[in-house]
């Protein structure tokens, strides 16, 4: 029997049974379809959080003040912070070899008006070199130019929907706002942004750092941003950001140092993770399809009797008969494999549609794993029916007995 011959019976045995073979393709198609689309968005989760981390910058380390630790005595306490982080700390990193560039960031809200316009903003206060380490976009006008970052400046730079709602059609540029009770000059749109880790930076407004501290009468600083020259400097910059801030306390260690690339690596691995559970919860589906094709096929033994009985008579070995029912289920198993793997493509493109600052695609391997597991399943679960039927007696077969 040569390889047209086989692929005509099986073609053949498939069209017989037309409503069970409908029922396994659909088992077999919903298993890689669940692997396909959950895939995807475990592999989008994960390509979207490491966008967000690359658009604060590369070779960042992040200082916050205060530092999370526990103290001695029941219950565990937290420790608090004994000193605040301040401009002047932030200023003195700069003399590190290591850094090329400091961004100090206070944060606050409040309400921006323009005649009788009126909304209230998130406030970020910060220098020149902000733009640099966020690589932000400007629209029209420039961004924030003092030299001195303690000059209480009033300027500003608006985002795009800000600016919409504020001034319409009108040019903003070196009009005159009221942030709070302070008034600021425009300067500055920022072009159209994305979303960073949560934060609309088209609904954003920015001020010099000294000015938003006054704004909020704070003297604490939110954070520093402290842009590495070079990625190989950033755990001999990280210490010598804790040994001057230390020695700028009086020898607390009082500040948090996160890098950006260990904190991406984390979430990283987290998600990558993530995303190979959910591969494997959808994979028990193609487990589930396999034994059902392995329950049809068994049935399909029991009514094909005769068929098989006349195949051994006319001198079938039983290693045909056991590769023409492996083959049906291969045929099977990898139809459904392929519909599935349209169906879930689809899924994936139409989430990606709906979600489009997700990067939303199934990576190549859980393709070729989904086709590659459907395949397996189905010869693996047809192996027992195939080899059940090459047993068969063909007088009893015939007799159907």
């Amino acid at each position: 029997m040569i390889v047209t011959d086989v692929i005509a019976f099986t073609v053949r045995s498939l069209q017989g049974f037309r409503l069970r073979t409908a029922l396994m393709l659909v088992a077999m198609a919903i298993g890689v379809a669940a692997v396909i689309v959950l895939t995807a968005l475990g592999e989008g989760a994960r390509r979207f959080v490491a966008d967000q981390f690359s658009a604060l910058g590369t070779h960042l380390l992040i200082v916050l003040p205060g530092r999370s630790e526990t103290t001695g005595g029941p219950p565990p306490l937290l420790g608090e912070t004994p000193r605040n982080l301040t401009l002047d700390d932030a200023l003195a990193l700069r003399r590190l070899a290591g850094v090329r560039r400091v961004a100090p960031i206070s944060l606050g809200n409040a309400d921006i008006s323009v005649g009788r316009r009126q909304r209230e903003v998130l406030i970020v206060g910060t220098n020149e070199e902000y733009q640099h380490v966020r690589q932000l976009l400007i629209g029209q006008g420039r961004f924030l130019a003092t030299p001195d970052p303690r000059r209480l400046s009033p300027e500003c730079v608006l985002g795009t929907e800000v600016r919409r709602e504020l001034f319409g059609p009108t040019l903003a540029l070196g009009r005159w706002v009221r942030l709070g009770e302070r008034r600021c000059r425009v300067v500055g749109v920022l072009g159209t942004q994305q979303h960073s880790l949560g934060v609309a930076m088209d609904e954003i407004v920015l001020v010099p750092v000294a000015f938003a501290l006054t704004l909020f009468n704070k003297e604490s600083l939110f954070r520093v941003l402290v842009e590495v020259r070079s990625r190989d400097r950033v755990k001999q910059t990280e210490q010598g950001i804790r040994d001057l801030i230390r020695a700028r306390h009086d020898g607390e260690d009082d500040v948090t140092v996160i890098a950006q690339d260990a904190v991406l690596a984390t979430f990283d691995k987290v998600l990558r993770a993530l995303t190979f559970a959910v591969a494997g919860i959808a994979a028990i589906a193609l487990a589930v399809a396999g034994v059902l094709i392995m329950n049809v096929m068994l049935i399909a033994v029991t009514q094909r009797t005769a068929e098989i009985g006349l195949l051994k008579a006319l001198g079938a070995p039983a290693r045909q008969i056991t590769m023409l029912f492996v083959s049906e289920a291969a045929a099977l198993s990898l139809t459904g494999a392929v519909v599935g793997l349209a169906v879930g493509q689809l899924g994936s493109w139409i989430m990606a549609r709906t979600y489009p600052d997700v990067p939303i695609g199934a990576p190549a391997w859980a393709v070729w794993a989904a086709l590659g597991v459907a395949l397996a399943t189905g010869i693996l679960f047809g192996i027992l029916p195939a080899r059940r039927a090459a047993r068969l007696d063909p007088v009893s077969a015939l007799s159907r007995r």
